[in-house]
């Protein structure tokens, strides 16, 4: 039921979106603040003063800082964080390790469902074709039924499961899973669980300790707006032995380097516990990004976050509604299995000549997304965009060639 959104000042001036796009998209890349980006440029400006002294000797102490906020708000211990580029490399990393380590047999099998990203799906079927197991998609049907999402799942275990993965917040219909039940009810039957969490911080709460799964990764630089290519993996130190960096370094040599308790030469920038001397120094590269986490969810405490967020998500279902109802179509979920980000079936038989056509003649940046057959507008509501926003996307779709 369509609900009155009450007014709240957008933050369009805080961001450099160009003032002439309609940008409803912030779910693929997300967007970031001024101040946050000249935050990453300080950092930059530190590094090149001198570039031996910061990654050399200041790496191990730098990010931990970053890790020890990371800790706080996802209520996890810092020793079980690591930063990584995007949560696609988090997942990757994950499948690899327990295919490497031997964790995953031949025969075993990995439960997915119909709702995954691509591209972690590809990490998965990947992972499994090195050791001859197998991965299954179980099919959640829309309209999706919270109630039933984790007895769908679980129907699909046999003797072979080994591991549940699911994302927090999917990305082609922006459903927000039921993911610290799924985890309870993996973890009955003795399954390593694996959350794809790239949508979640920032458009909902992430508790990792209440979640509970054996490893969840998520992305700082969509919903939290920091710089692109900040993203943390969160896994249980009883898994730690199983994890390998996606490349062999200096932190692989490090373990051997010194006796147990004692400092490495390497310790400065590898850091001493396994899991950052497995994943935190993959050779030179940019750390700004994560070292502007901070400033990135400090620019969020200010402004009010948990009020906008549910600003954003109160605009975006009730845009949902008002599309919907235009066509005749019913949503594919209730309110509140969204966030900030909605799917809205559309009865339209081309998703990407729509697309291009909202882009190109009217300067909208939003996706169209196909599931089971059912094209869907995917609407990002962010603090920038306004209700003209919302408006100039229902004008468009109403005069689009080939609407039905």
């Amino acid at each position: 039921m369509t609900q009155a959104v009450p007014t709240l000042p957008d933050l369009r001036d805080e961001f450099l979106l160009d003032p002439g796009l309609v940008f409803l998209n912030h779910g693929s890349y997300g967007a970031c603040p001024r101040e946050v980006l000249a935050a990453q440029h300080a950092w930059h400006v530190e590094m090149e003063r001198n570039p031996v002294e910061f990654l050399g000797r200041r790496t191990a102490s730098l990010l931990a800082e970053v890790r020890g906020v990371l800790a706080s708000t996802l209520n996890a211990p810092a020793d079980e964080l690591a930063l990584v580029s995007n949560a696609t490399t988090g997942v990757n990393i994950v499948t690899a390790s327990l295919a490497r380590s031997g964790w995953l047999q031949p025969g075993d099998e990995v439960l997915g469902t119909d709702h995954e990203y691509g591209a972690c799906e590809a990490a998965w079927q990947a992972a499994c074709a090195a050791v001859g197991a197998h991965y299954w998609r179980v099919a959640i049907p829309l309209p999706f039924d919270r109630d039933a999402f984790v007895g769908q799942v679980m129907a699909a275990v046999t003797p072979r499961t080994r591991v549940v993965f699911a994302s927090h917040i999917t990305s082609t219909t922006a459903l927000v899973f039921p993911v610290q039940a799924l985890c309870a009810a993996a973890h009955e039957r003795g399954l390593f669980t694996l959350i794809d969490g790239a949508h979640a911080p920032g458009q909902v709460g992430v508790d990792l300790a209440a979640i509970g799964a054996d490893a969840y990764t998520g992305n700082a630089h969509k919903w939290w707006c920091a710089p692109k290519g900040a993203a943390f993996l969160h896994l249980r130190r009883a898994h730690h032995d199983e994890v390998s960096g996606p490349i062999t370094s200096w932190g692989d040599v490090a373990e051997g380097m010194a006796p147990a308790g004692a400092a490495s030469p390497f310790d400065s920038y590898t850091c001493t516990d396994l899991l950052q001397r497995r994943l935190q120094w993959q050779g030179t590269r940019d750390l700004a990004a994560w070292l502007t986490i901070p400033a990135a969810l400090e620019f969020q405490r200010r402004h009010d976050w948990p009020a906008r967020s549910a600003y954003c998500h109160a605009q975006a279902v009730a845009l949902m509604h008002r599309i919907a109802a235009r066509q005749g179509i019913q949503p594919i979920a209730r309110d509140d299995d969204f966030a900030q980000m909605v799917a809205v079936p559309l009865a339209h038989p081309d998703g990407d000549a729509l697309r291009r056509h909202l882009f190109e003649q009217h300067r909208i940046e939003v996706p169209t997304t196909q599931h089971a057959g059912q094209t869907l507008l995917r609407v990002s509501v962010q603090a920038y965009n306004s209700a003209a926003d919302l408006q100039a996307l229902e004008d468009a779709l109403a005069t689009a060639p080939g609407r039905r």
